[in-house]
């Protein structure tokens, strides 16, 4: 399998519901979990990448560009955008969508960066 292929099998998908026991006093999603779901997006999408273990090092500039009401479906996605020797790059968007319309906006983007562990937590290189 080539490299773009791979990283077109391991974009990830997932959509959650905003439900008020996840939204702050504004009723919007906190940003933390907003945080919290990007990650682990982020994470499922390089670990289908890499199929090898693999920790968050750091994130990049995550831009809260709407609020997330609640009532809406929110849609993430996870895509591999750089691959080095031991690390690689995800990109998160999250999308909301209205329950009831095709209203759809970008609400939220950033990077994750992961490195590749052996069972020590040392860095191994990624297997392409």
């Amino acid at each position: 399998m080539t490299r773009e292929e791979r990283i077109r099998q391991s974009e990830t998908h997932i959509f959650k519901a905003v439900f008020p026991n996840t939204t702050n006093h504004y009723d919007t999603l906190f940003g933390g979990t907003a945080m919290q779901l990007m990650d682990e997006v982020a994470f499922i999408a390089a670990t289908r990448y890499s199929r090898q273990r693999m920790v968050t090092v750091s994130s990049d500039r995550i831009d809260f560009k709407k609020p997330i009401p609640a009532g809406t479906i929110a849609e993430l996605i996870g895509k591999v955008t750089y691959i080095g020797s031991t690390s690689l790059k995800v990109r998160v968007e999250i999308f909301i969508e209205q329950m009831y319309s095709d209203e759809r906006e970008k609400a939220v983007s950033g990077e994750f960066t992961f490195v590749a562990v052996d069972e020590h937590k040392r860095p191994v290189k990624i297997e392409h």
